[in-house]
């Protein structure tokens, strides 16, 4: 067994209301009642109660403090002889061996847990109060722009339950949102259980996420590349004006800071970042590739050499 101090996370030199009191937090939580079938709590709160049986007990404690018993109340080698004296005196079992529940008061705990009437009549109570209702689980797909922004929707799900659903804003893909009160309903009055929806986002048709980052790919003239000009782009947020700088080309990438997603932590918003891919019109007209034809008689150029794919 461990060193009892460090199961009940208090120092040597704590006192005896220290003691008691980190027990009874610990047991509290840690109480099988409260954790039906989960054998690593009951376990845990064994080494507890053993651990409180040692330090709650003045005598113990310094006999243990003096390396007279190990953590279990076992007596060490080197003072048998010093407990079968104090033994032949009649009070030996003060110092018997641990036995799990004896050493402590559990019905005072289990009061302190369900307002009196000891374990029995903790079980009973609970046997006779009504049931919380169950919770539920549910995957729902959940619109791209309300997981940017945030928006409440009333979802159908495939079971055909309608579901009132606030989405916060920065809902990432796969997030699990929690619906209280819109699981199951409870037995005999008792409260209905929760819903837990896992979102899953739907593709936007030119807006694209990575972490809190918006990106989309924004198609310009090729006098808007060429001459520069001032746009409008669409934002998750809407519109914006964005100015292209003259001789932009496909490729470049121009950033609307604090456009992106909020950050459900630090709510910091994330960026926007555009990039330009300059389009011809659909129809190359008489004039257009007569210009281009004068024009490249004296400005040649080969995008393909400085790519190294020459």
């Amino acid at each position: 067994m461990n060193d009892p101090y460090k199961i009940l996370g208090v120092a040597r030199n704590a006192s005896a209301a220290d003691i008691k009191a980190a027990y009874r937090k610990l047991a509290k939580k840690l109480h099988p009642d409260l954790n039906p079938g989960n054998a690593g709590v009951e376990r845990k709160f064994k080494e507890v109660s053993q651990a409180h049986a040692i330090l709650g007990n003045a005598d113990k404690r310094k006999r243990f403090d003096r390396g007279e018993i190990d953590a279990s109340g076992q007596e060490k080698a080197h003072a048998a002889g010093f407990y079968r004296e104090y033994a032949e005196k009649g009070q030996g079992a003060k110092y018997r061996p641990f036995d799990f529940g004896a050493e402590i008061n559990v019905e005072d705990i289990i009061s302190d847990l369900f307002g009196g009437g000891g374990a029995r009549g903790a079980r009973q109570r609970r046997q006779q109060a009504p049931r919380r209702g169950a919770d539920v689980s549910y995957t729902a797909p959940i619109d791209f722009l309300d997981a940017a922004v945030g928006a409440k929707k009333r979802i159908r799900l495939s079971d055909g339950k309608v579901l009132e659903l606030t989405i916060p804003a920065g809902t990432a893909d796969r997030q699990t949102l929690r619906l209280k009160g819109q699981g199951a309903a409870g037995g005999k009055g008792a409260p209905r259980g929760d819903a837990y929806v896992e979102v899953h986002i739907q593709p936007h048709p030119f807006f694209t996420r990575k972490d809190n980052d918006i990106t989309v790919e924004f198609p310009v003239t090729l006098q808007e590349a060429v001459l520069g000009a001032t746009i409008h782009v669409p934002t998750v947020h809407g519109k914006v004006a964005m100015r292209v700088p003259p001789g932009s080309n496909t490729g470049t990438t121009l950033r609307l800071k604090g456009k992106g997603i909020v950050d459900r932590k630090s709510k910091q918003m994330g960026d926007q970042y555009v990039r330009l891919k300059v389009m011809l019109p659909d129809e190359i007209d008489g004039e257009l590739k007569r210009f281009v034809e004068d024009w490249a008689k004296t400005h040649p150029y080969d995008p393909r050499q400085k790519a190294g794919m020459s």
